[in-house]
């Protein structure tokens, strides 16, 4: 580079300056600039086509000696150096160098330089060298461009911590939308941290570094994670697959070398070490495999239950007999299973009856391929769950859950149909037990089920609601949890219009809310001379609801305009086949 005082009036911010927008704070450099002048040179190089030079690095140097000259003093040139022109990834290396070792930048304005250099032609291991970072941390800053524009923005101020913005990298851009609508919803429970990643994903991903197989072998794609340095299959069908045939060839390998059994336990089962005994393989010590719901294989070699040991303590089995090798090896019973699954779903498809029955089965007990959760109805405070327990809603879906159980033969104490069920058969006990009811009652426990895992707060409410004719003045009535709530001063004011009238919300227009709402239970009730009210419901839980004010933020509203373009129409009830 070339060295030279340059009249300050020549001189420009050029557009690869990383700090290029913006003025810069100047309090902590302006007195040594008034008191030394400017030391370290700037680094310049000549604007196309101008007899001028942007300023690549310095622009806090420069716009202090700007302040200094129209104070009255300073020098009318500063000491640049002249790099050489029209090399913007060179120019822009230069800015975040010094930048970097002056300020340490937020990652937005990181990854902001560092696209700006992959788009010049430089790569990522050509970054990592220039700014002595790891070519994994580069990477790491470019996934933000993973994230929608308002994401960053977010990030960048700090309204959302790191790890929240690491999962948010994985995420396609439409999962990134609906988690900005959770946060702009209030009435939403907006996840974040780690917690996000099961609502992304739910719960599915499955590291790459489970599989037992050759990862060359699998069809799908693979995502990666930066920040935690670990990859998953985005296709867990597909992994699923290539897993339980490796899986099946490991038992194999076992039982070829000489194991006399070899326990497959059921998916998300743990070996409990204090459950067992250890025991040699030439005195029957049997191999465990055990593997979690995201795909991760534990291998327990020589053991034996703890039942199973007192019973050879007593002598009711001999340490002496030989293992007997199992008639069918691990690929037949494979080939085999595989068959029968297909020829009986093949069967199922025309037995909507039967098939709607183990549909229920599987919802109320779930199995190794469906988990259902029940709607916990989380409230934010107690006397809104005070609320909503003693509802004439609540009240009429308890008394028919309860006739529910008293069908199915459940302990009447459950609090839940779904996971209530504890027969020793499993899955397969509860569906013959269906098998025995008559379609009505069968749809009463479908009925149920599905209420109790039916999501609050969701746009599914906002469907079902006008299908199903939902009058919510009906099952619901005014009380204090509610109005305790509404502390905003405009609601509170249209709350009250809404109850008592616009000439009753003029008059007070001035009062307390305190005031307000007293007036408006008064209306409510009837009381202080006041007429009753019947049947008032709030704005925003009529379906269809609506606001109050023109400021947005209410949760039906936004979740009902999703899905208005839907035509909804009840469907007539059609027979079923009966069940065999």
């Amino acid at each position: 580079m070339e060295l030279k005082h340059i009249d300050i009036a020549k001189l420009c911010i050029s557009s690869a300056n990383m700090r290029a927008k913006g003025k810069p704070n100047l309090s902590h450099i302006l007195p040594s600039i008034r008191a030394r002048g400017v030391l370290v040179p700037l680094i310049v190089r000549p604007a196309e086509g101008q007899d001028r030079f942007e300023i690549v690095a310095g622009k806090r140097r420069y716009h202090a000696a700007l302040a200094v000259a129209e104070e009255g003093g300073g020098e009318e040139s500063l000491p640049c150096a002249i790099m050489a022109a029209g090399d913007d990834a060179a120019a822009l290396e230069a800015s975040l160098i010094e930048n970097v070792a002056r300020l340490d930048p937020d990652e937005v304005t990181l990854w902001e330089t560092f696209t700006r250099l992959v788009r010049e032609g430089r790569s990522p291991e050509d970054i990592a060298l220039t700014f002595g970072l790891t070519e994994l941390q580069v990477k790491r800053t470019l996934a933000l461009g993973n994230l929608l524009p308002r994401i960053r923005g977010l990030y960048r101020k700090g309204d959302i911590d790191v790890a929240t913005v690491r999962h948010l990298t994985l995420a396609s851009k439409a999962r990134q939308r609906d988690w900005l609508a959770l946060v702009d919803d209030p009435d939403a429970r907006c996840p974040t941290g780690h917690q996000l990643k099961a609502w992304l994903f739910g719960g599915a991903l499955v590291p790459v570094s489970a599989a037992l197989f050759d990862i060359a072998d699998y069809p799908g794609e693979v995502i990666s994670d930066l920040f935690g340095e670990e990859r998953y299959f985005s296709d867990t069908a597909a992994f699923w697959a290539a897993q339980n045939a490796a899986i099946a060839a490991k038992a194999e390998g076992y039982r070829e070398a000489g194991w006399p059994e070899v326990v497959i336990l059921p998916t998300g089962e743990t070996f409990h070490s204090w459950e067992h005994e250890r025991c040699a393989k030439r005195k029957g010590g049997k191999v465990f495999l055990a593997f979690s719901a995201r795909g991760e294989v534990t291998v327990h070699e020589g053991y034996i239950s703890t039942k199973e040991a007192r019973r050879r303590e007593r002598g009711e089995v001999s340490q002496d007999d030989k293992p007997v090798r199992p008639e069918m090896s691990a690929p037949i019973q494979n080939y085999v299973d595989l068959h029968r699954h297909a020829a009986v779903r093949a069967d199922l498809i025309g037995q909507p009856s039967v098939a709607l029955r183990l549909m229920v089965a599987h919802a109320i007990v779930g199995s190794p391929l469906w988990t259902v959760r029940v709607e916990d109805q989380r409230a934010a405070s107690d006397a809104i769950a005070e609320s909503v327990e003693n509802s004439a809603s609540e009240a009429r879906f308890d008394e028919k859950r309860r006739a529910v159980l008293a069908l199915l033969g459940f302990d009447s104490e459950t609090p839940t149909v779904t996971r209530g069920y504890e027969g020793e058969h499993g899955i397969a006990g509860l569906f013959v037990r269906l098998l025995q009811l008559p379609d009505p009652a069968l749809f009463d426990v479908a009925a149920v089920v599905m209420g109790e895992t039916l999501e609050a707060g969701s746009a599914l409410i906002e469907v079902l609601g006008p299908l199903l004719g939902t009058d919510i003045a009906k099952v619901w009535q005014a009380d204090d949890a509610l109005l305790d709530l509404i502390r905003d001063r405009e609601v509170i004011g249209c709350v009250l219009a809404d109850v008592g009238g616009e000439s009753v919300s003029s008059a007070n227009e001035g009062a307390t809310g305190k005031v307000k709402r007293g007036i408006i239970r008064d209306c409510l009730t009837g009381e202080s001379g006041r007429a009753k009210i019947e049947g008032w419901v709030p704005k925003w839980m009529a379906f269809p609801p609506a606001a109050y004010t023109e400021r947005g933020g209410v949760g039906t509203v936004s979740r009902a305009a999703r899905v208005a373009d839907l035509t909804l129409s009840q469907p007539e009830p059609q027979p079923l086949r009966q069940a065999a």
